[in-house]
């Protein structure tokens, strides 16, 4: 995957007083080196997906879960 140009979308944002801060971001380090060793070349890849398959289902809810917000703001 040498020179080739990637996006990974749907990147969780956490503060980093987050209990999945640390998850997140090794994760991501483990998913993207994972991509580099891939044969098969995709222009895009959802770090979603990637969480869904890897974490158990109540960390995978509690990290992407749907905030009200006021009026659509």
């Amino acid at each position: 995957m040498i020179g080739q140009k990637i996006k990974v979308i749907e990147i969780p944002v956490v503060e980093k007083n987050s209990r999945y801060y640390f998850m997140v971001q090794l994760r991501l380090q483990i998913f993207i080196s994972c991509l580099y060793q891939k044969h098969q070349v995709k222009r895009c890849y959802s770090f979603r997906e990637y969480l869904k398959r890897k974490l158990s289902w109540p960390d995978y809810i509690d990290l992407y879960r749907i905030q009200d917000f006021k009026s659509n703001a």
